[in-house]
């Protein structure tokens, strides 16, 4: 079997060093040149492959007139607009360019439609709608890191958020790792303080607790079996935001939320003996929050939460319980400086 290069480097380093072997003994042992074998014994990775730029000599005499057909379009209407195909038909008519294929103006025009745009100012942009949220349907979910003096020693622990969008009622809950274990418990905490489930769906980002795989277009994503059952027990709805900057704006109040909490109630460094004994602060905190009126809003968050309380869907029966297959999640897990 062919080694790959970084085998390849690895053994000519082994043998540079336990046998003495100079550069023109590797390169006679391994059959390769000795440029090879230098580049293994003083870089510490390979170096990569250029990716060749692709050229279409083919198209280059053409590419004027593609770019005066597509400036045209911007003001034509959008039905008589050029597609591949005519743009196509039209050079092998119009423009003698015989044994031009179709995939390399498809290509072409793929990068540069959105360029054309840009040069001549017509690139759309990115609107944000206010968005509505009426009472009991919607809640968003995220998790935020902070550091703990936990019994003498400073630790990277997680901050669960669960927040009701309408009325901003939100549960917080600390945790030692932001993984599946905690993600569900926290889950429970919220729907049982909060008495029900949001009607419509939570929004979230893509934590791998929830998504396995986001696939390529729109918001599909391919679920965690567990975290897959865990929603169809209560009844709840993802909506997953986009990915990236993109999809910030999609739960900002959860967002906003987490760094509000933790600059005002968790700044200095929390000194405790154990997460119990923060989150049992944070419970009280939350009491306190509940008499706050977000920005210009004529109630406070505890008045809100009352209007959308009763709005909730019902909690099932029985718990989906434990969530974690090892109870609640530990201080073991903590990463510590």
């Amino acid at each position: 079997m062919a080694l790959t290069k970084v085998e390849l480097f690895d053994q000519i380093r082994r043998d540079s060093w336990r046998e003495g072997l100079g550069v023109r003994a590797l390169a006679r042992k391994y059959g390769v040149h000795r440029r090879l074998v230098r580049e293994a014994l003083t870089q510490p990775e390979p170096t990569p492959r250029k990716t060749p730029k692709r050229r279409s000599p083919q198209l280059e005499p053409f590419k004027k007139v593609i770019d005066e057909w597509l400036r045209a379009d911007l003001d034509a209407p959008r039905k008589q607009r050029h597609t591949v195909k005519r743009i196509h038909r039209r050079l092998l008519d119009e423009q003698d360019a015989a044994g031009l294929s179709y995939s390399t103006v498809r290509d072409y025009l793929a990068k540069r439609k959105p360029e054309i745009r840009i040069e001549e100012g017509r690139a759309p942009a990115k609107v944000f709608i206010r968005q509505n949220h009426p009472p009991g349907e919607e809640a968003e979910v995220d998790f935020g890191e902070l550091w703990v003096n936990l019994a003498g020693v400073l630790t990277k622990c997680y901050l669960f958020v669960y927040r009701m969008s309408y009325s901003g009622k939100a549960i917080h809950k600390i945790y030692a790792t932001s993984g599946q274990e905690a993600f569900l418990e926290g889950h429970v905490e919220a729907f049982t303080r909060l008495g029900g489930t949001p009607t419509r769906h939570i929004r979230y980002d893509n934590l791998t607790a929830a998504v396995t795989k986001v696939l390529f277009r729109g918001r599909l994503r391919v679920e965690n079996p567990r975290w897959r059952l865990f929603r169809s027990h209560y009844r709840c709805e993802a909506f997953y935001c986009e990915r990236g900057i993109e999809g910030a704006h999609e739960k900002g109040g959860v967002e906003g939320q987490i760094g509000y909490f933790r600059r005002n109630y968790l700044s200095p460094v929390p000194q405790v003996d154990s997460l119990a004994e923060l989150n049992a602060r944070i419970e009280h905190f939350e009491q306190l929050e509940d008499g706050r009126r977000i920005g210009a809003r004529l109630r406070t968050i505890a008045q809100d939460f009352a209007i959308e309380a009763p709005l909730l869907r019902a909690l099932p029966d029985d718990h989906f319980w434990p969530p974690s297959r090892t109870g609640t999640v530990g201080p073991g897990y903590c990463h510590i400086r």
